[in-house]
């Protein structure tokens, strides 16, 4: 049996930040037009900034060397836009020009370009404040390569904001994680940020497929878990939506 939760901070350890962060930015956007008929949903504005540059922010204030950014829809506007930063993170694009992968075989692909493991993804459409300590750090501080595979930010329900569903996972006090099932409401909802090991992708395909794929593996060998998010997050996923987060950006 375990002695401790898992996912306690450890003080006094200096904790090795994961080198790659990969920004999922190649999806089509669907819910979010009209917005999305000349633009790829990541390079919306959202006050005055978009979701990729925010989300690439993050990633360099982390004190992460490198993200890899995958490109589908309007790919040529993602490349540019990559390019057109200016700081220390290197940047390296997966192109997916030919064939959209989705969230799992867009990793699969782009694994040759990730130099760490485990490594970081997020996805470019959720946008968060940090709490008392730097999220990304959080979770690298978090992370236990010996009983983990997976590590996903978690937001509770109710402070999801902009989520319209019944939540995604259920956690146990050590943070194992368990997805809702036939369970009509789940407390924890996937904030689209996690740091995960490069073993769940062994054997799989450049093909389309979700990351659940990669999760199911992490559940069934108990090798899952979840950490609380902080701070504030946004799920920025119609128009509607745009405005609704700029007005509770100004209030944060």
């Amino acid at each position: 049996m375990k002695t401790r939760p898992p996912l306690a901070i450890r003080p006094h350890i200096d904790v090795a930040m994961p080198g790659t962060a990969m920004v999922l930015a190649a999806g089509l956007g669907k819910r979010m037009r009209p917005l999305t008929a000349t633009r790829p949903k990541p390079l919306i504005e959202v006050a005055g900034r978009t979701l990729l540059d925010r989300a690439l922010d993050r990633v360099e204030a982390a004190g992460i060397a490198t993200a890899v950014v995958n490109a589908h829809y309007f790919a040529d506007q993602i490349d540019a836009a990559v390019a057109g930063r200016q700081g220390p993170l290197a940047i390296r694009t997966s192109d997916e020009r030919a064939q959209l992968l989705e969230t799992g075989g867009g990793v699969v692909k782009a694994l040759p370009l990730i130099d760490s493991d485990p490594f970081f993804v997020v996805n470019a459409d959720n946008l968060w404040i940090d709490g008392s300590t730097d999220t990304l750090r959080l979770l690298a501080q978090r992370w236990d390569a010996a009983i983990m595979d997976a590590l996903l930010l978690l937001v509770p329900l109710a402070r999801a904001t902009g989520y319209e569903g019944r939540g995604d996972f259920h956690m146990d006090p050590l943070g194992q994680i368990a997805p809702r099932g036939e369970v009509r409401v789940a407390p924890f909802v996937y904030s689209g940020i996690q740091l995960i090991s490069k073993t769940l992708f062994a054997g799989e395909p450049a093909e389309p497929f979700s990351v659940w794929r990669a999760w199911h593996k992490a559940l069934a060998a108990g090798r899952a878990f979840g950490a609380v998010h902080q701070g504030l997050w946004f799920h920025v996923g119609t128009p509607a939506s745009v405005a609704e987060t700029e007005i509770l950006l100004a209030t944060a």
